[in-house]
């Protein structure tokens, strides 16, 4: 027997529409004379936070929204606060004495997915009325309500309190990891000896293929530009360990996302992206960490379309120590790198999966059976 079956102790689900034990109204628009930094209240115009703050409030605290338009509609949120509900913004009043508060909250989570499936428009996405209202809900007794908010709430709390500490932990870790790769990489005049990328690596350019998106056969192959993989396709023009350097693009001057990053296996590249091929492992990594950690403006041409050139590549001055040197650093980079980037491994993993304890619970205490009728 299951957790949630002794909890309805033999008690029959009753099913109903959400339009019958809500009441939904739609926020009102807010002039924008009346937002502010320094206001008392938040003012939510749909999106998943707040956009301002306003010294007015329309709503109470401990409130459900739902975003009606935009990228975001669908989207469920929970105000802990006295708020202004802004036009763009739906606003959930359940009737009490039917439904619990934070139940809704938990349900209407639990349907967001499916909820911002439904947004409609040309134009600015947008979900309607019937949409939310129309959502069949489980209606079972207050007290086993109550029981699966107290149950939901205990695992949003820790979970947002782990979150909290697992992102302090990695905020650190960030840091630690920038200081060690400035001191590892970083070296004395006349310490080691310098030389140009284009004499440590073997350049693979006239091997890429571009492939217009239309032309391209799926596959399950990765298809890699400036910044990774855009694609997935049937056949491959690489194969092996290589290093990708972006040769144009906004991220070249932006660097929001790493300039050099290594590919491993079948790989087709367009061209876009500059392939370089190393002896060894240490080799191509200590290179990869240290483009990513330099200046790279002086090589830089072209200001509306930035471009790295191959020419510019291979003249960067890289410093060169020994292979055993290469590897010790390499080494240490690779440990911090797993901890804060890697999504199977580190720290971003683990917040990862503290989010989807939840959502387990959620799924496991919401998910009741339809009765026959």
């Amino acid at each position: 027997m299951s957790y949630l079956d002794k909890l309805l102790d033999g008690v029959e689900v009753e099913w109903k529409t959400l339009g019958e034990v809500i009441k939904l109204e739609k926020g009102k628009q807010l002039n924008k004379e009346l937002l502010s930094e320094s206001g008392l209240y938040p003012a939510y115009n749909g999106g998943t936070s707040y956009s301002g703050y306003t010294d007015i409030y329309n709503y109470h605290e401990n409130t459900t929204i739902i975003s009606q338009g935009g990228a975001s509609a669908g989207f469920v949120n929970y105000v802990t606060t006295k708020f202004y509900a802004n036009a763009h913004c739906y606003v959930i009043l359940p009737k009490i004495e039917i439904v619990e508060n934070r139940f809704i909250y938990h349900f209407l989570k639990l349907n967001q997915e499916k909820l911002m499936t439904k947004q409609h428009g040309a134009g600015i996405p947008a979900l309607r009325t019937d949409e939310i209202t129309g959502i069949q809900i489980p209606i079972p007794p207050l007290p086993v309500q109550k029981e699966i908010v107290r149950i939901l709430d205990s695992f949003t709390e820790l979970t947002a309190e782990l979150t909290a500490e697992l992102t302090a932990e990695l905020t650190a870790r960030k840091k630690q990891y920038s200081y060690y790769r400035e001191q590892l990489l970083s070296f004395e005049e006349g310490e080691v000896e310098w030389k140009t990328l284009g004499s440590l690596a073997e350049n693979l350019d006239s091997m890429r293929k571009p492939v217009t998106s239309g032309l391209r056969d799926a596959g399950d192959i990765p298809y890699y530009g400036a910044s990774g993989i855009v694609d997935y396709v049937k056949d491959y023009i690489f194969d092996g360990d290589f290093l990708l350097v972006s040769e144009d693009g906004a991220n070249l001057i932006a660097r929001n996302t790493p300039i050099a990053f290594s590919i491993s296996g079948k790989t087709w590249v367009n061209n876009h992206a500059h392939v370089l091929k190393f002896n060894t492992y240490a080799e191509r990594r200590f290179v990869e960490y240290f483009l990513n950690s330099i200046d790279l403006m002086p090589y830089i041409s072209g200001a509306a379309q930035p471009k790295l050139n191959q020419r510019n590549l291979n003249s960067i001055k890289i410093p060169n120590p020994s292979l055993e040197e290469k590897t010790k650093i390499v080494s240490i980079l690779d440990k911090f790198d797993t901890l804060t980037t890697s999504i199977s491994e580190g720290l971003p993993k683990e917040i990862e999966l503290r989010k989807k304890q939840y959502e387990y619970y959620r799924d496991l205490l919401l998910k009741f059976p339809l009765s026959e009728s």
